[in-house]
């Protein structure tokens, strides 16, 4: 534990919350429910030299533990389980469908509802079927008619039961990390062009998608997630220097057409939806052509390597509502630590944030902490540990960390 932490007092209270307010908790399917042999990213897992640090295996078993994962979101006093749905399960191959696999999903749609939680649900977190990955994945503008077919498939018998819904989770994310810089699936090392071509794809297939969940049965709101990091960029390189948000640079397609790739196509489309999902984990420092600069020694950092910076949350609500003009939720927030008085620390610091920014007018709606359970990590595997709750990976028992006690005794705060 730093100095830091040992001199942090805990939030007790968020204060009142807006009518309609949502304080949840989220996961995604790839990351615990184990057993997800389709997709691309248990074939990137299994790929000699993927730099994937370990297979997900089982995962958490959520697949068959998800009765017990929907008790511990309710025993937390939460408003809202926020969960995604696995693409690859519901079409095992193109065009053929597993009524099973989307009753599963119907399950626990339902059981949240006889717990009396709303259902927040993601279309497609991270992961993507082999048989669309074999032929281009998001590099490949078929894919627009593939997941609006899906989407289509999905809402027509899950619609009834679904309170949110976002099409994408971090779409940016894949975009760049799977089709430019080699870390996630395909790793296809394309550069520019394959980033920029995946980015449109994305954003065409949201928009698609949006239309076919407002047409299905249910009435929902319906938006996407987006990594949003609060980036500030050095002009000189040292990242202890002066620096220049990168919301207050250039973010047209042709002044800084990164920037707008990243972050400003998607704000662009987020105009028309319903809401706007921010993540939000840390600050980011950048040099002048948008390269991250090396941490100095002597800063905090989090086990993902992220620096702990908390109050960035609070920069990129004001940032999204801003853009966008749409209200906000807050679909992730958190941090990867073992010391959790250090979790209780981050949330605290970032909610404080986020506090000051709805005082400033930032329409907020909701705050999903990330995540309820310790898990699959993506290429890190299972090291970092981003849980309320912890996770016996032989055993699968759950055991509630004394974080998810404070988070629940925030959230009832707030209702006081």
């Amino acid at each position: 534990m730093s100095d830091a932490t040992a001199e942090f007092t805990p939030m007790t209270n968020f204060g009142p919350v807006p009518a309609g307010w949502l304080w949840g908790t989220a996961t995604a399917a790839h990351q615990i429910e184990g057993g997800n042999t389709n997709n691309d990213w248990w074939a990137f897992e299994h790929t000699p030299g993927s730099g994937a640090k370990e297979s997900s295996g089982d995962a958490t078993d959520s697949w068959h533990r998800w009765f017990e994962d929907l008790q511990l979101v309710k025993q937390m006093g939460l408003d809202s389980y926020r969960f995604s749905i696995e693409w690859s399960r519901i079409e095992p191959a193109q065009g053929e469908f597993s009524i099973a696999a989307l009753e599963h999903y119907r399950q626990i749609l339902l059981a949240a509802h006889e717990m009396g939680l709303k259902t927040s649900v993601t279309f497609h977190h991270f992961t993507t079927p082999i048989w669309a990955a074999e032929q281009g994945g998001w590099a490949n503008p078929e894919i627009v008619d593939w997941f609006a077919r899906f989407a289509d498939i999905a809402v027509q018998h899950l619609g009834d039961h679904i309170d949110i819904a976002a099409t994408f989770n971090e779409p940016n994310v894949v975009a760049l990390l799977g089709y430019q810089l080699n870390i996630f699936p395909p790793a296809a090392n394309g550069g520019p062009e394959l980033f920029r071509t995946a980015t449109e794809n994305f954003v065409a297939a949201h928009r698609r998608a949006r239309q076919v969940l407002k047409d299905g049965p249910g009435d929902f709101p319906v938006g996407l997630t987006l990594a949003l990091s609060d980036v500030v960029v050095h002009p000189d390189g040292d990242p202890e220097s002066e620096w220049i948000r990168v919301t207050d640079m250039p973010a047209s397609h042709d002044e800084n057409p990164f920037a707008w790739l990243m972050i400003g196509i998607y704000l662009d489309a987020a105009r028309d939806d319903d809401y706007l999902g921010v993540q939000t984990y840390f600050t980011q420092h950048m040099s002048p052509d948008y390269v991250e600069l090396p941490k100095p020694a002597h800063w905090r950092v989090t086990q993902m390597n992220w620096t702990f910076s908390p109050e960035s949350l609070g920069e990129t609500v004001r940032l999204a509502y801003a853009a966008t003009q749409v209200p906000i939720i807050v679909t992730e927030n958190g941090v990867a630590t073992e010391d959790d008085a250090e979790r209780i620390e981050y949330y605290s610091r970032s909610l404080a944030a986020l506090r000051a920014a709805m005082d400033d007018g930032v329409d907020v709606r909701g705050f999903f902490a990330w995540s309820l359970l310790d898990n699959f990590e993506w290429a890190e595997g299972f090291r970092p540990q981003f849980g309320l709750v912890a996770v016996d990976l032989v055993t699968f028992a759950r055991t509630p960390k004394p974080s998810a006690e404070w988070y629940a005794g925030i959230v009832a705060a707030s209702r006081a």
